[in-house]
């Protein structure tokens, strides 16, 4: 099941466009505020964003700009502007496609099946045979011939993950795991490790997630093949 962010601050049209995503097989989280699905996305991972250009707190724009820094997830950018000049800023930005309003359900349910099926090739074609692997006596980990520097820290974090791959770990089990001197740390030193872990995962494969967020359980390693 592929996960679906929705940020859009036109209720009834997000409701009506998780209600479509769900009935074709999708998990949706709904977001009306720009900014929050910036706090959301530093935290969690999706298979897709579907995100409408005009938003309170911060635009589509930004937020396509500031999630391709770091993120190849695919961008389906909604909006009522038709002027060519937005469809174009849109999609250099980094948007995978665009869909002006009004649009059918039924095309943009098309559209994301599209982009998921586009995506899972990608993955699979250049994952092929290809292991993360954390180095020997070094804090470095590497896939295929890149290595990114980590921290103690993101190591011994990245290690207990990778040697449980899909098993979910709490935030209290991370803790427990990872700090053997039993200091106190709080969730948000761990999110906060995660983060940090994850964006320097991207730099060797920015197509795939290794680590997933699940929601209201913590955290789990998701290989390559």
């Amino acid at each position: 099941m592929s996960h679906i962010l929705i940020v859009e601050d036109e209720r009834h049209l997000a409701e009506l466009e998780r209600d479509y995503l769900v009935a074709a097989g999708h998990e949706v989280t709904l977001i009306h505020h720009g900014q929050e699905a910036m706090e959301w996305l530093e935290i969690h991972q999706t298979d897709l964003v579907i995100l409408d250009l005009m938003l309170p707190g911060r635009d589509g724009l930004d937020i396509c700009r500031t999630l391709r820094q770091s993120s190849m997830v695919p961008v389906i950018m909604t909006t009522a502007k038709v002027e060519e000049v937005d469809r174009l800023i849109g999609l250099e930005l980094g948007a995978d496609d665009y869909l002006c309003k009004p649009f059918s359900l039924r095309e943009l349910v098309a559209r994301v099946k599209t982009l998921l099926r586009r995506q899972a090739y990608f993955s699979q074609s250049n994952n092929a045979h290809r292991e993360l692997k954390l180095l020997k006596d070094s804090t470095q980990v590497k896939l295929g011939q890149q290595t990114v520097e980590l921290t103690i820290v993101e190591v011994n974090l990245l290690r207990l993950l990778m040697d449980h791959p899909r098993q979910i770990f709490s935030r209290d089990q991370i803790i427990d795991r990872i700090y053997e001197d039993q200091r106190i740390v709080s969730d948000r030193t761990i999110d906060s490790h995660i983060k940090k872990l994850r964006k320097k995962l991207q730099q060797l494969n920015p197509a795939h997630d290794f680590i997933h967020s699940v929601y209201g359980a913590g955290y789990r390693f998701e290989p390559l093949t």
